[in-house]
């Protein structure tokens, strides 16, 4: 016998809670997906992405959990820049490769602070796809409340095949934010990164600091440091304000538009609907040495 369709969640459907996510498991309409990034250090100083695979197989997921490769998968392996979006057929694959159609309920989590989860919400988002929510507090969270996990592959639903459906005005490129700068295009620029990346005391790439005129919103600072869940409320809507001052468009980046997925979620959540991603951030800004840069540290 089949399981009921699964009802919306209590709290706003842009997350869904861990009791939620319990009280829901094995619902035949659900898939969860593991989205979980490692940052590591480089031989030779610098930064180097690895897929959270291994880490998902022997350290443990969430019962059920079927792997998300925002690496290769899930982005454009043939982009100029890490993580590059997908095109329009990339993510159908995608999507399908992990069992998702189009009635299907997705909720995404990582063991991070949110963003790798928060960059497939809005991947799911700018092809047309609200079903899905972002796991609050994800991995971290998950097992602070001492809730099963479990280790090896889960294969997804064979099957089910997703359409999508673009929304292009939730990315930007580098030439709008130009326009931007120029004076011509009415938008805020957010940054994501942390606030020594910011300020350009700290940061990995050959040529530091932020975008001219940008608003710094850390997307470590979007959440509850005890819970590892997103700030809600009042709370919420202070921390973001600084942000979303103008009351109009606003163009979230970071260091190659992860961590602006989760400062979108954030804005999202406190109800500010005209938010788009820099998806290039400045991977590509910074590669373009006439592109300017502020430095705010003495």
């Amino acid at each position: 016998m089949s399981s009921p369709a699964l009802p919306s969640p209590a709290t706003s459907s842009l997350l869904v809670s861990t009791q939620w996510l319990t009280d829901h498991h094995g619902a035949d309409d659900l898939v969860l997906l593991d989205a979980t990034v490692l940052q590591v250090s480089a031989p030779g100083g610098g930064l180097r992405w690895l897929s959270g695979y291994d880490q998902y197989l022997v350290g443990g997921h969430l019962p059920g959990a079927i792997f998300a490769n925002l690496l290769d998968v899930f982005s454009d392996p043939d982009g100029d820049f890490d993580f590059a979006r997908p095109s329009a057929d990339q993510f159908e694959r995608a999507a399908t490769s992990v069992g998702i159609d189009n009635q299907t309920r997705v909720v995404v989590y990582d063991g991070s602070v949110g963003q790798w989860a928060s960059r497939i919400w809005w991947l799911f988002r700018s092809f047309g796809y609200d079903n899905v929510s972002v796991l609050d507090g994800g991995l971290t969270k998950w097992k602070a409340e001492q809730r099963p996990l479990r280790t090896g592959h889960v294969a997804a639903r064979p099957g089910r095949r997703f359409e999508a459906t673009p929304r292009p005005e939730l990315w930007v490129d580098k030439a709008f934010v130009e326009s931007v700068l120029a004076g011509d295009t009415d938008a805020s620029l957010v940054c994501s990164l942390p606030a020594a990346e910011f300020s350009g005391e700290a940061g990995a790439r050959p040529r530091l600091g932020h975008i001219p005129g940008s608003v710094s919103l850390p997307a470590g600072r979007l959440v509850d440091r005890a819970t590892n869940a997103f700030l809600r409320g009042d709370e919420l809507r202070a921390r973001v304000a600084p942000a979303a001052a103008s009351g109009g468009r606003v163009v979230t980046y970071c260091g190659a538009g992860i961590a602006a997925s989760a400062s979108a979620l954030a804005l999202t959540l406190a109800g500010h609907g005209d938010v788009a991603i820099f998806d290039g951030s400045l991977q590509e800004w910074t590669a373009d040495e006439n592109a300017p840069l502020a430095v705010t540290v003495a």
